[in-house]
Order: C-alpha cells, then sequence, then structure tokens
C-alpha cells in the first residue's frame, strides 16, 4: 500500500451555449464542483493529497493547469464530467498527456458511468473510468491494495486490447455517508464568493452548496439514476447540522443551498435538523428541492422557522397525461395543494419545468403555461428536455422525435431533441412565451423589486451584469404568435 501519493482533480467547463446566443450561464449561477471536494476530503482522510482545479469558475487557465502539472507531478489526475462537459475533459487530458505521458487519468461522473465500454474503446486517452461513486475506485487505485484491477468496484480499465468493467459491487458496499469527511471547499479557488446561486434565489451571502442525500427511488424517463443506482442514503441530522455550523465557521457562509435530489424524503431527519438548528440561533438560511408527496404543513412550517427561504418543485409539465408518461407518481391536483402549502408557510416556491418532453404537443405547453400561471408560484426554471444517455427514455428517443446527439450541447438549455409535430424554431418560441408570460405580471415584477432588501446581492449582481441580462430580455420579446394555419405548416416541414 503507498501512502501519500498525489491527485489533480479537475472539473471541465466544457462550450454549452448556441453559437450566436448570449450564454449568461456563468453570470447567473457558479456551482462548486462538490463531487469533487468530496473525492478530495476523502483521500486525504487516507493519507494523500489533493489538489482541484474548477475550469467553470476560472475558465481559461489551461496555463494554470500545465503549470500545476509540471511543479507538482501529480501520480494521478482525475476528471469528472457530465455529457456536455466530456468533450473538453478529453481536451484536457490530451493537452496533460502531451505534458506528461506517464500520468494516469481517470475519467469520471454520470456521462462515464452511463456509456461504461463504449466510452472507454472510442477514447483511448482514458486509463480508467470511475462507474458510479468514486470513493472506493479511486482510494483503491491510489493506495494499490487490490489484488487485481478486477477487484476494484465499479472500475472501468484496459487489459491488453479489451475494455474490463469490475462491475458495481455488492449493495452493502456502499458508503455510510456519516463516514465522509466534509468536502474539502478551501482547495476551491476563491470559495465561497467566487461561487454564485442563481441570481433572486438566496437572502444572504456568501452562500455554499451541500449535498445531504444520494439517490432516488423513482424512475422518471428523463432522469439518469446510473450513479447511485435505486439507493437511497442519507446524511443524519447531526452530520447536517456540524457541516452548516463548520461552513459557517470556516467560511463565513450565510446561506445554503441544499442540492439534494429529495431533501424531505426521510421527515424524521428534517425535523431533527431543524429542531438543532432552531436551537442554535445560528441565523443561516436555506433552500432545497422536494417533491410534493414529501411535504406537509405542519414540516413546512417547521422548515420556515429553521430558515428555508425557497424550494423548489419538481413539476415538469401541466399536462395530466403527459405527465403520466413521464414521471412516477404523478398528480397535478396533490401539487396545486403543496404549492399553496409552501406559501402558506411563509416559504418561496420555485417551480421546475420542461418544454419538448417525447409527446409534447401545442396544446400540451398551453396547459403547462396555464397551470404555471394558476399557482402561487414565486420563480419558475423552464428546462429544454433532453435525453441523457442513462435516462429510461434515452434508449427509444428516435421512436418519438428527432435527436441530434451533440453532447457539448447538451445540458437542458438547448433543444437537441425535436419531438413530432414540432420544429425547433417553434419550441424556442413557446419557450420563450412560457417564460415571457410569468414575468410580464404584476405581482412577479413586484415581488422582484422587493428583493432590493430582501436579496441585496441579487440587485448588486444584476446592476453589475445589467447590459447580459438586458441581452437576454431582448429574445423574450413578446412577438407577433403564429395562426394555427402557420402552426400546422410549421410543423408539417
Amino acid at each position: 500500500m503507498k501512502k501519500g501519493r498525489k491527485i489533480y482533480l479537475i472539473h471541465p467547463m466544457g462550450v454549452n451555449w448556441m453559437p450566436g446566443e448570449t450564454d449568461i450561464s456563468r453570470i447567473a449561477n457558479i456551482m462548486p464542483p462538490i463531487g469533487l471536494c468530496s473525492l478530495a476530503a476523502w483521500v486525504e482522510k487516507h493519507g494523500h493529497h489533493a489538489a482541484i482545479h474548477d475550469c467553470y469558475a476560472f475558465p481559461l487557465e489551461d496555463d494554470k493547469i500545465l503549470s500545476h502539472i509540471e511543479s507538482d507531478t501529480p501520480d494521478f489526475v482525475g476528471i469528472t464530467t457530465t455529457t456536455s462537459s466530456f468533450l473538453d475533459g478529453i481536451r484536457i487530458a490530451k493537452m496533460i498527456k502531451d505534458k506528461n505521458p506517464n500520468i494516469p487519468v481517470i475519467f469520471g461522473g454520470v456521462h462515464v458511468t452511463s456509456m461504461r465500454e463504449g466510452l472507454m474503446k472510442d477514447y483511448p486517452i482514458i486509463d480508467y473510468g470511475v462507474v458510479g461513486e468514486g470513493e472506493i475506485p479511486l482510494l483503491s487505485l491510489m493506495d494499490e491494495d487490490y489484488g487485481s484491477l478486477n477487484d476494484v468496484p465499479g472500475l472501468l480499465y484496459r487489459e491488453n486490447d479489451e475494455i474490463k468493467f469490475t462491475g458495481y459491487g455488492k449493495k452493502n458496499q456502499l458508503l455510510d455517508l456519516d463516514s465522509l469527511p466534509f468536502p474539502a471547499y478551501g482547495k476551491l479557488e476563491g470559495f465561497p464568493k467566487a461561487y454564485k446561486l442563481p441570481i433572486f434565489n438566496y437572502p444572504k451571502s456568501p452562500n455554499a452548496t451541500v449535498v445531504s442525500s444520494r439517490g432516488c427511488p423513482y424512475q422518471c424517463s428523463y432522469c439518469d439514476r446510473s450513479v447511485f443506482q435505486q439507493s437511497f442514503r442519507y446524511n443524519s441530522a447531526e452530520y447536517m447540522f456540524e457541516q452548516i455550523k463548520y461552513l459557517n465557521r470556516e467560511y463565513g457562509v450565510r446561506h445554503i443551498n441544499y442540492y439534494d435530489d429529495l431533501f424531505t424524503l426521510k421527515r424524521s431527519r428534517v425535523v431533527e435538523f431543524c429542531n438543532k438548528v432552531i436551537d442554535s440561533k445560528l441565523g443561516i438560511t436555506f433552500n432545497c428541492a422536494a417533491r410534493s408527496e414529501h411535504i406537509d404543513l405542519d414540516l413546512l412550517k417547521l422548515m420556515k422557522k429553521a430558515g428555508c427561504w425557497m424550494i423548489s418543485l419538481g413539476i415538469e409539465t401541466g399536462d395530466p397525461d403527459l405527465l403520466t408518461l413521464h414521471r412516477s407518481n404523478s398528480d397535478l391536483g396533490m401539487i396545486k395543494e403543496k404549492v399553496a402549502l409552501i406559501r402558506e408557510a411563509g416559504i418561496r416556491v420555485k417551480g421546475l419545468f420542461m418544454v419538448g418532453l417525447p409527446g409534447e404537443t401545442e396544446q400540451s405547453i398551453d396547459k403547462s403555461i396555464n397551470y404555471a400561471l394558476s399557482l402561487p408560484l414565486n420563480d419558475i426554471n423552464v428546462a429544454k428536455f433532453t435525453p441523457f444517455p442513462g435516462s429510461p427514455i434515452y434508449d427509444e428517443i428516435h421512436k418519438h422525435g428527432s435527436f441530434n446527439e451533440n453532447w457539448e450541447l447538451m445540458n437542458c438549455t438547448n433543444f437537441m431533441f425535436i419531438p413530432d409535430g414540432f420544429t425547433k424554431e417553434r419550441l424556442e418560441e413557446r419557450f420563450h412565451e412560457f417564460y415571457r408570460r410569468h414575468f410580464e405580471r404584476f405581482h412577479i415584477l413586484f415581488d422582484y423589486v422587493t428583493m432590493i432588501w430582501r436579496s441585496p446581492n441579487s440587485w448588486y449582481r444584476f446592476l453589475l451584469n445589467l447590459k447580459d441580462f438586458l441581452k437576454i430580455k431582448g429574445s423574450f420579446k413578446s412577438k407577433e404568435p403564429l395562426s394555427k394555419d402557420a402552426v400546422v405548416k410549421t410543423a408539417a416541414k
């Protein structure tokens, strides 16, 4: 077993915006790479050394990456990617190999997990691929405490000209999340001020993102669950409370964004956590995401008292038939009731929608817009449906429309899938209409005015980047609606 080895962990940026369109993604939201921070803390807990470079927060710094490779000579380079950042990760790997071909390159993340052996075959620059959770395979490689590579669970490797996959391992080998050290936020340059939550989505700064659970027991058509499979594990309330105390003490963090898929699934831990926060009088606020099945008024009132500022609810579509096709346990009536309960508890609520799902029609988009407008939402996010590798819908997506599988643009901000009956231009028009009709209402605009005192840092960021936001606003201007005949002709092209 070798101790004291070094790994350089890299989060690629990718070029994920349509040419000619204004990219405000980095202005609006820069989230820290929590997975890499967790891996860095994990290997250092076991006697190794880790450094991180986040290309998303600090782009165009290839020279800095190469300088680190030359001066520090790490034993490994680890690169985590989504689908849209994968090719940028390959570019960085080639750049590093040109500098020092002897450094093994490890790729992990959702794209590698979904595509596995085929990806390794097509990209020989990758020495090892990590499938699923990264802690055990990464530490095994750094420790070299295995009999053979085939003994390392969740590993893709090369043996002569063959790609081998060792399998996911046994379910009982999954780590207890409370056994993990807090993510190594301090290894991120400029943390926490270099990282920004979505504008108007928080009351205080600086803020930080935390993941307190892994996995989801539901199976919706559009979600890739390949990394955590069907497991659901979570940190205890004690661990969660100690982590926010740590972030507040060490970095002055005043607001937490819980990036869990299902923050409230284990109700008892949320109750215990909230009571600890209330008793501590820390004054930290937080956001989270939830499914409407797992919230109730008593829980919401307690969360509000503990500092919950906003809850994001996955709604996806306002068409009940379309929702049934794609989402587990769909009930628009129940969702509407729960949105009202969130507002009754005094918590802001953000609705998460999609446009362009397989089976989408003009009528279903109408229903989605009208449903969204009927809800007392404070904010919305409308994603452009993207069929990711690993999602249940991916293998049959070509039955439902045309799919341009350009990985670099597959990030839910570009229409890469066009459902039957639509053109890309028409989908863009309806997408812009969705946002425009939400934001043109007086009470929504007034709500943003109140952010002058409720989220002053958001207004500061907005004014600082006013020119870029006005460019985006211009693309959402009201256009002359197409006539019914024109819609039919457009869809028939």
